[in-house]
């Protein structure tokens, strides 16, 4: 293909990104989009950066030097960063490309003043922005100085900035290319930027301009605070008009200068509401050509508006999408399933349909849409009580919500008065408080686990899925039973009752948090305490101990076998794969590894457990345990038997006190039943998708997880998958770790942040729930990866979230902080059980709290103090 230099932008169109960059595709669009005004002008294209690049042997080894610094060696990036732009900037332009240039700039007007722009192949593309990443010089007249600084704006993908930001964003430095835009200058009255999104709350329906006077540069640069106009429904709703004591005005012979702005224009407005209005308008077409929300750069000259970049808006959150256009509410399922990271496709389709309610997905996120239930009056305080109970951050934001009359209008109860036809419903039967009913439950799940893993292993082809489909169904009747959803809500209700009516009683809070210590039957919990088991064994052979410090890959357990008592050491780590195998961080995403498939997870835990504790820690913490909670039981009965009629109250906690710890542990055993299920449920699939890869239909097996379960169900009826499709949805995949999801999302894209409303903490403290009695000081250990661990004796766990995988962990340290969590998730729940202070919903804690700092954690009172 003929290499193309210069391109004038009425020739460029969206599809061309890898020709003219991100900021020229989006330029060339809107040239193209008639009532849109963008200054003329044309791109100097990657073809051009290829051969100047092509040309510069010393490139190669600086940009390998590059890829090798580590990311977080800022000195190292800024030294080898400005040597490659210095090199770059030293390179002579060929004449033939120097002659497409000054051609090009001919027609425009050989002296006309022009804005010089880098626009790089990974700028202004919807999952990444890059904006700021690369340089702008304005007012540039002449050809030689037009020249000069194209060559600095081929350099400036190198800046410091630029190369941290792709580091962070995975993009391969040799994979970005640069092309440049040379556009007339304007000479604008006012310049700011619009956002056809409200950038804060990514509510859809409003928009916000920015706008100053002179050219934008002014408040890019941070030198002055613009005017700010919220319009909504074509009107101006909000608006602040600031001191805008400086502007950025262009010089006569080029160049640009910062200007003082006379005193009595320096509180006027530089927009009419009017002329806000008029900008927002033109805005929201260039939305919809788009088909996403726009930050759009613009000027107005002689009454004019011009257009001089639209990018997307790449950090608001997406929006489920309905095909209606009602008002709804999504809350998010991952805050209640503690796991917030985006899912696979594949994971997201098979979460969905083996859920008991049904699901959209977002941003790589499962919500639910409560506007239903939040409608009717008769839904609604149930609702509010329940997802308050788990985390009052999102009953918060819900009444918020509720607070705007028009948005969730309220419904008439469909339910016409009296009792329904045939009488009321019989209510359930009480749950007697008898272990038989919790240990029938247990082998109930486990013989329906053992009928699919028997029957699933004849199936595969298109049958595989049939057989899947009806698994699902049997999914949910297991979730949905009703005598396990009776026996979990039975301990919750007992832990209530103890929280609430001790603290009236007795003034003691969360009485419960000790009472259920080393309940029995708690899957999760009895998971951790085999961990130190398994030390136990492999801490006898210190050999095997040193093999294991070196591990560096998940295929260690046929060599642990070979040192001495190695065999020993294999054979606990296998036993506990056996048992607790299918678990692994973000398990509800049946794509994520399990410890099965990747062992050297659990090896850090391992190694710390042989550190930090003495042989038979799991007996002993478990027999602590249950003897503190039999001195708290005595001493609360002693308690309320002194308070009037003592004795009725007494007798009526104590059997509140056997109901907690007869039920509690089991609220565990439904996740480790969907998780077991789901292991096998991917153990099949990948079976299938091996079988693609050997017929050629697919590169990899884990390609799959890129489909979702109904297109993953046709590919192997076809025999057929779109290449295209699975690469889309990685990059997809890639782009939504990027996003933070929100607890509770509306319809518009409003992210509703709740708040706790409390005035009873010290200053500077760090809010959360407080969901396990107690308060410990100790050093801050920020950990995200559980894998990646070092943990000692007497460390504070500070993480996103703990699903129950991370429990092997809360063996070893002496407290618990997550930014995810309620009273009843898996974390508070782990925590109360080895009797660890812990506070969760404690927004942002990771990027709050250091590693390495001291902090108090107040677990009874829900807030965290950092001390250094």
């Amino acid at each position: 293909m003929r290499e193309q230099y210069v391109l004038d932008l009425h020739e460029v169109d969206a599809t061309q990104v890898a020709l003219v960059g991100g900021k020229g595709a989006h330029l060339g669009a809107l040239s193209r989009m008639a009532g849109v005004r963008v200054p003329g002008g044309f791109c100097v294209t990657t073809d051009a950066f290829r051969r100047v690049m092509a040309g510069a042997a010393s490139i190669d080894g600086l940009l390998d030097r590059l890829s090798r610094v580590d990311p977080d060696d800022r000195e190292a990036i800024r030294t080898l960063s400005a040597e490659i732009r210095r090199t770059v900037e030293g390179f002579p332009v060929p004449d033939d490309l120097a002659a497409a240039i000054t051609g090009a700039l001919a027609r425009l007007g050989g002296q006309t003043a022009c804005a010089v722009r880098s626009s790089a192949t990974a700028e202004d593309l919807p999952t990444a922005s890059f904006a700021g990443q690369q340089d702008t010089y304005l007012n540039v007249m002449g050809p030689e100085a037009v020249l000069r600084h194209v060559s600095r704006c081929w350099a400036s993908l190198f800046t410091e900035r630029a190369v941290i930001y792709r580091r962070r964003q995975g993009i391969d430095h040799r994979t970005v290319h640069m092309a440049v835009v040379v556009q007339q200058m304007v000479f604008p009255d006012a310049a700011g930027i619009l956002f056809t999104a409200d950038p804060v709350t990514g509510n859809r329906k409003v928009a916000t301009v920015d706008a100053g006077f002179g050219l934008g540069e002014a408040f890019v640069s941070g030198l002055v605070n613009p005017d700010v106009f919220t319009v909504r429904d074509g009107a101006v709703v909000a608006r602040t008009i600031a001191a805008k004591q400086r502007a950025v005005q262009a010089l006569p012979g080029g160049g640009t200068q910062e200007v003082v702005i006379d005193a009595r224009r320096q509180e006027e407005p530089a927009l009419t509401d009017a002329q806000a209005v008029r900008l927002v308008q033109l805005g929201r077409r260039i939305e919809a050509h788009f088909g996403s929300p726009q930050d759009i750069e613009w000027c107005l000259a002689d009454g004019e508006f011009q257009i001089v970049q639209s990018r997307p808006i790449t950090t608001l959150f997406p929006v489920p999408e309905t095909g209606d256009r009602e008002n709804h509410v999504y809350v998010s399922v991952g805050h209640g399933q503690m796991m917030t990271d985006p899912m696979k496709p594949l994971g997201l389709s098979v979460w969905q349909l083996t859920a008991l309610v049904p699901m959209c997905e977002a941003g790589g996120r499962l919500f639910v849409d409560v506007t239903p239930r939040l409608a009717s009056p008769a839904s609604r305080a149930g609702l509010l009580d329940a997802l308050g109970k788990a985390d009052p951050l999102v009953r918060d934001a819900l009444e918020t919500v509720l607070d705007r009359d028009d948005f969730v209008p309220s419904l008439p109860d469909t339910a016409p008065p009296g009792p329904p036809a045939g009488g009321p419903p019989a209510p359930p039967a009480p749950l007697p408080t008898d272990p038989a009913v919790v240990t029938a439950l247990i082998e109930r799940s486990r013989a329906s686990i053992a009928a699919l893993e028997r029957d699933i292993r004849s199936k595969s082809g298109p049958a595989l899925f049939d057989f899947l489909l009806e698994a699902f169904e049997e999914h949910k009747r297991v979730l949905a039973d009703p005598l396990s959803m009776q026996a979990i809500m039975a301990g919750m209700d007992a832990t209530w009752w103890l929280n609430e009516t001790l603290q009236e009683w007795l003034g003691e809070k969360n009485a419960a948090d000790t009472l259920t210590l080393s309940a029995p039957d708690n899957i999760t919990s009895e998971m951790g305490l085999a961990l130190l088991d398994v030390a136990d064994v492999i801490r006898r052979h210190p050999e095997a101990v040193a093999f294991l410090a070196g591990v560096e890959d998940d295929g260690f357990l046929d060599e642990l076998a070979k040192v001495p008592g190695g065999r020993e050491a294999r054979d606990a780590i296998e036993g506990y794969l056996d048992r607790y195998g299918m678990r692994c961080v973000g398990e509800i995403d049946i794509t994520r590894p399990r410890w099965r498939e990747r062992p050297g997870t659990l090896v850090p835990a391992i190694l710390d457990n042989v550190r930090n504790f003495a042989p038979g820690a799991a007996q002993r913490r478990f027999e602590q345990g249950r003897q503190k909670a039999q001195r708290m039981e005595e001493d609360v009965l002693s308690r309320v038997r002194a308070l009037p009629d003592g004795d009725r109250k007494a007798d009526e906690t104590k059997r509140m006190i056997d109901r907690v710890r007869t039920f509690i542990g089991y609220r565990e055993y439904p996740k480790y039943g969907i998780v077991s299920r789901s292991f096998l449920y991917k153990q099949a699939l990948l079976e299938e998708a091996g079988r693609l890869v050997r017929a050629g239909v697919l590169a990899e097996p884990e390609d799959v997880f890129y489909l979702t379960f109904q297109e993953l169900h046709e590919a192997v009826r076809a025999q057929r998958v779109d290449d295209g499709l699975v690469r889309e949805r990685k990059e997809a995949f890639r782009s939504y770790h990027a996003l933070t999801p929100p607890r509770v999302l509306t319809s518009d894209g409003e992210v509703v942040t709740g708040a706790y409303r409390r005035d009873d903490v010290p200053a500077g403290a760090l809010v959360g729930v407080p969901v396990s009695a107690g308060t410990v000081e100790g050093r801050a250990r920020v950990i995200l990866d559980m894998a990646e661990a070092d943990l000692e004796a007497g460390d504070i766990l500070v993480t996103a979230f703990t699903d129950p995988s991370w429990s092997p962990l809360f063996v070893g340290i002496a407290g618990l902080v997550t930014e995810v969590g309620g009273l009843m998730t898996h974390g508070a729940v782990i925590a109360r059980e080895y009797g660890l202070p812990a506070v969760v919903g404690v927004e942002r804690a990771t990027l709050l709290i250091r590693d390495g700092q001291r902090i108090r954690v107040h677990g009874t009172d829900g807030y965290i103090e950092i001390l250094s």
